[in-house]
């Protein structure tokens, strides 16, 4: 206590005036509008700096969640999508209706050699199985391959022995999608007979005749096209929607009816 006394008769001419100053200035304030409304801003910019501040280091620590709710809410509406017909179109494709759909992440991505895979953080355990197609919001993937109980590698389409069908989507003229190891943004769409009159840009879509993809999943637009040896058929560059180089969000599809479309087939292979 004797301290705090010996320090304020120390200082009291220091103290003393500060005293004063911030009476003065209190009087200021409060007889002049100017220097009152421009104290008040000043205390308003600093405290909704500060409350600026803690809702923008909040709003970091919930993006996790709010990017997982949103990640839910596309699969909701990604479901509706699939398993909405198209309307007033005739189409003998059973398939392209009855589709579930669950998201995963991709925890390992390769694109550089001849046979590519991603892993994505979903297996058995979450209803995971081997042929499932694999999405992003931008298009196709891949195909599951093999699974364990939390995990499972998706044949990526830049792999030498992926082959899927796919389709123009303005004249609905069938392919192979294939891939011949040269660019990892860019694939090939073969079998297209040369009376299909095509052009640069034109977009690439699932074509639906198998189990496995839904019709009009987007694929990519058409880079450049040339006629093969035989001049029968197109050699067609296709340009990928998705950057084979940075996957993170994917979606699974099954399609429930894949069983018994199998069973069907071999059955009817067998009689032949």
């Amino acid at each position: 206590m004797q301290q705090i006394i010996n320090l304020v008769i120390k200082y009291k001419t220091t103290l003393l005036y500060l005293l004063l100053l911030l009476i003065s200035l209190g009087f200021t304030i409060q007889s002049h509008s100017y220097h009152h409304s421009k104290f008040f801003n000043s205390a308003n910019w600093i405290s909704g700096g500060i409350f600026s501040m803690s809702t923008s280091v909040s709003s970091y620590f919930d993006l996790n969640e709010e990017n997982k709710s949103l990640l839910e809410e596309n699969e909701r509406l990604r479901r509706l999508l699939l398993n909405t017909p198209t309307p007033n179109e005739l189409s003998i494709d059973t398939t392209a209706i009855n589709y579930t759909i669950q998201t995963a992440r991709a925890i390992k991505n390769a694109y550089a050699g001849p046979r590519n895979y991603i892993t994505i953080d979903k297996g058995k355990k979450q209803g995971v199985t081997q042929d499932m197609g694999v999405i992003t919001s931008l298009g196709i993937l891949g195909i599951v391959e093999n699974t364990s109980n939390n995990y499972a590698t998706v044949q990526s389409i830049l792999n030498t022995r992926s082959s899927i069908n796919a389709k123009l989507k303005n004249t609905a003229h069938f392919g192979s999608l294939k891939w011949n190891e040269k660019q990892y943004n860019v694939v090939q769409l073969e079998e297209i007979p040369r009376l299909v009159n095509l052009k640069i840009g034109d977009t690439i879509v699932t074509g639906g005749s198998s189990s496995i993809f839904p019709e009009n999943i987007p694929i990519g637009v058409i880079q450049k096209f040339d006629l093969t040896t035989t001049k029968n058929f197109y050699n067609i560059d296709i340009k990928l929607f998705n950057d084979m180089t940075n996957i993170k969000n994917v979606y699974i599809i099954s399609n429930i009816n894949q069983e018994e479309i199998r069973e069907l087939e071999e059955a009817t292979k067998n009689e032949q």
